[in-house]
């Protein structure tokens, strides 16, 4: 929000044992990224904004991951588990410094957008001191309703302790608010008297704010975008939907999308101009796909570059590593790892490449493998501009193939090969007259003895 400086508090200190898992929940992953890296992305970024993630002890990973997502976070340890209140207040120190807008969000609600976030903050610059995000919910049982009079919310009331006529209500709490700046740290921590359990609950604010003549408010959205991810289930759920947006994003965007439900895209995924993603692709975290390239069916892409007009599968598997120049044709059953190769190159069918460099305009025939692995270290294949490898070919790395140089098919290559030279490797051809009608008549008559 032009002008106004924002502090944003994630809470990322829920462990999520309904997981069933070993990992933090907000370390689970959604469209090949963190529910935690999608909030702090969405989270305000730029001048005049600061993110602080509050993490449980121990939590190193998470914090690690705060800070590789966003260079500008600063993570605060949140040593007891007393409540949402308690949390924000263990980064108190960022709260101090003063900023115009406070949001709160969780690091377990990975479809919320930055727009929403904008949107939250709109009514605190006309006056509000508080903005509760809310929902419609379907089904509002276990939710805390939002109780609003003449366009202020005045409660938040819990399922509990709702009445009758206010469990009707389906206006629900999403749990993120927002408030202003300049009474935020004095308003949270008013809500020094804990409940029956002991615990500081951000929900008591509203009852603060008012007792206090401020105004709050309420800014809906819609249920899907503040999922919080608790279960295996829910982790389901949001992958669904989030893979609804990416795919809508990509074809508005201009991608053709053959088949777009059984298309799994990531949420880094870069796309140019004019691509086409045929059925059952997946594309993995860190792809960009630049014009007019076409990824046919059945193909599996993590980590990789892929230049224009190139045409990759159908089933071919990019590897990380893998950079493709323009006009590569990749075709069906090739795998590539850490492979880079320039303008032109034809790799159609049966091959692995892998720690390679292949120059411009050179051909690699079916079922061609480069040796980069020896059991403890790789090695690299350099292919020149212009080669031509054989087909069933094994190129024995480390090894340099000159440009313009023809590897004769079915060769082992062990040694470097001079530019515009043939090469042929093969043993020579033993044959013995009559061995198989020989080898076939022992058999059936030792099979007719038995």
């Amino acid at each position: 929000m032009t002008g106004r400086t924002s502090l944003t508090i994630v809470l990322a200190a829920g462990e999520g044992t309904r997981m069933r898992s070993s990992l933090p929940k907000v370390l689970h992953q959604v469209a090949n990224q963190s529910l935690l890296a999608h909030v702090l992305m969405a989270a305000p970024q730029g001048p005049g904004a600061a993110l602080a993630v509050v993490v449980g002890p121990d939590r190193e990973d998470v914090a690690a991951e705060a800070t590789r997502v966003r260079s500008d976070a600063s993570t605060f340890v949140q040593r007891e588990r007393l409540g949402t209140a308690h949390a924000v207040l263990a980064a108190k120190e960022a709260i101090a410094k003063g900023a115009d807008d406070l949001l709160i969000a969780f690091g377990d609600t990975p479809l919320i957008s930055a727009a929403t976030f904008e949107r939250l903050r709109a009514p605190l610059k006309d006056g509000a001191a508080l903005t509760v995000l809310g929902f419609r919910a379907q089904d509002p049982t276990g939710y805390g309703r939002l109780l609003v009079d003449a366009g202020e919310l005045v409660a938040i009331r819990e399922q509990a302790d709702a009445s009758e006529a206010e469990r009707k209500v389906d206006l629900c709490n999403a749990g993120v608010m927002a408030f202003a700046g300049k009474s935020a740290l004095a308003l949270i921590e008013k809500i020094g008297k804990a409940n029956s359990k002991g615990e500081y609950y951000l929900t008591d604010a509203v009852e603060i704010v008012r007792s206090m003549g401020l105004k709050a408010t309420v800014i809906e959205t819609d249920e899907d975008e503040v999922r919080g991810i608790n279960t295996k289930a829910q982790l389901a759920e949001a992958e669904a939907i989030m893979q609804a947006r990416l795919r809508t994003a990509a074809l508005d965007a201009g991608v053709t999308i053959v088949a777009p439900e059984t298309v799994h895209l990531s949420a880094d995924t870069r796309f140019g101009k004019d691509v086409m993603i045929e059925q059952y692709v997946v594309v993995g975290p860190g792809v960009s796909i630049a014009d007019g390239a076409v990824i046919h069916a059945f193909s599996h892409i993590v980590q990789a570059d892929i230049g224009k007009k190139v045409s990759v599968g159908p089933y071919a598997r990019l590897r990380p590593g893998t950079s493709l120049g323009e006009g590569v044709r990749v075709g069906n059953f090739v795998e590539m790892k850490a492979a880079k190769l320039a303008a032109g190159v034809k790799v159609n069918h049966l091959t692995y490449i892998g720690d390679s460099e292949i120059g411009a305009g050179a051909n690699i025939g079916a079922g061609t493998i480069t040796c980069n692995y020896d059991g403890f270290n790789k090695a690299k294949t350099i292919i020149g501009a212009g080669a031509f490898v054989g087909s069933n070919s094994s190129l024995v790395a480390p090894v340099k193939i000159g440009s313009g140089a023809y590897i004769g098919s079915g060769s082992v290559i062990t040694r470097d090969v001079p530019d515009d030279a043939l090469a042929v490797e093969r043993n020579a051809v033993a044959t013995n007259e009559g061995w198989g009608k020989r080898f076939r008549d022992k058999h059936a008559g030792l099979k007719k003895s038995k």
